[in-house]
């Protein structure tokens, strides 16, 4: 070979023509990001017209009493009657009195909404009709249209890499402030980290200063703390004063292991790997069991706080999942 010359080889696969890339995996990832596209202003007209109309008529008659679930404000105390909720007793009445006792309340004339929102990089996750965070996304705007057209105010807290706050407001500007928060372009680079609920649940307590309604939207991916602290803690204490609703976000891959054989993994906030044989049952088996240990450790947390749950999947049209919620709450009315 003489000096200078490259190798036939090397001759080769410098003339060889570049590898097409691959295609998506799945068609639903072109509409994914179609809608990621879109302005705020366009999701809010999408969700009036395809998922809050559908919703008038059962919800909105009775807005207060059923998206807000008990009322808010204590008006008396009174001698329980068969039929009261048990919840509702006063206990130091009861005692002082030697006769069961129960409050009762009255609702406030202008109340105000909060959505703690993740937008943590493990939302950018969906192999169904959505991203969790598409879905996260267009659950707040449909609070933020009934909220605001109510003439309540909307305030909101993202937390994650990109965290940010819409201080509470009236009217539909509000709404479209949070579209704009939540559509603004993720944050590029090196993973920083897992994201906390603790903090984002500690500072919602310290800036709402009157009883409000608060959604906390999570795919609650961090797990339940050991011994009730944490988050969970942090939870209980907000849910002493505020009437506290937990909208878990998922997917189903993050519940099925699917047998595709040898799986690489990542997780998109530390950034570890972990090789998978998803052909092994046991495999398979010790996912679903640990999938399992965490949801009911998740219920439980949220039963010990009083926190009603809304669970929400990509895979499923929000919209019976809200209306079954607004059903349940609106039986439990005093």
């Amino acid at each position: 070979m003489e000096r200078g010359k490259p190798a036939p080889e090397m001759i080769g696969l410098r003339r060889r023509p570049p590898r097409p890339a691959p295609p998506p995996p799945r068609a639903e990832v072109h509409r994914t990001e179609a809608r990621t596209k879109e302005l705020p202003a366009q999701l809010l007209r999408r969700l009036e017209f395809k998922v809050v109309r559908r919703l008038d008529g059962f919800l909105f008659g009775d807005y207060r009493g059923l998206f807000y679930g008990p009322s808010l404000d204590l008006a008396e105390v009174r001698e329980y009657q068969p039929g009261d909720e048990v919840r509702r007793i006063d206990w130091n009445v009861t005692a002082r009195s030697g006769r069961l006792h129960v409050r009762q309340y009255q609702e406030e004339r202008e109340l105000t909404t909060w959505l703690i929102i993740d937008t943590s990089p493990s939302m950018d996750f969906g192999t169904r009709r959505a991203l969790k965070s598409d879905l996260a996304r267009d659950f707040a705007g449909v609070a933020a249209l009934i909220v605001t057209r109510h003439g309540d105010r909307l305030g909101a807290i993202t937390f994650g890499p990109a965290a940010g706050m819409v201080t509470p407001r009236h009217g539909r500007a509000q709404a479209l402030a949070l579209m704009t928060l939540l559509s603004r372009p993720a944050v590029s680079g090196p993973p920083v980290g897992t994201t906390t609920l603790e903090p984002a649940l500690t500072n919602a307590g310290h800036l709402m200063r009157r009883r409000s309604l608060v959604f906390v939207v999570s795919d609650f991916l961090e797990g339940v703390p050991p011994g009730g602290g944490g988050w969970a803690g942090a939870l209980g204490r907000l849910a002493q004063r505020h009437d506290v609703v937990a909208v878990r976000i998922s997917d189903p891959a993050e519940r099925i292991l699917p047998d595709v054989g040898g799986l690489r993994v990542r997780d998109p906030e530390s950034g570890e790997e972990l090789w998978l044989d998803t052909s092994d049952v046991r495999v398979r088996a010790a996912h679903a069991r640990l999938v399992g240990e965490r949801d009911a450790a998740l219920r439980r947390a949220l039963h010990a706080a009083r926190v009603d749950l809304l669970d929400l999947g990509t895979e499923r049209d929000p919209v019976p999942a809200l209306l079954r919620f607004v059903a349940a709450r609106r039986g439990r009315r005093p």
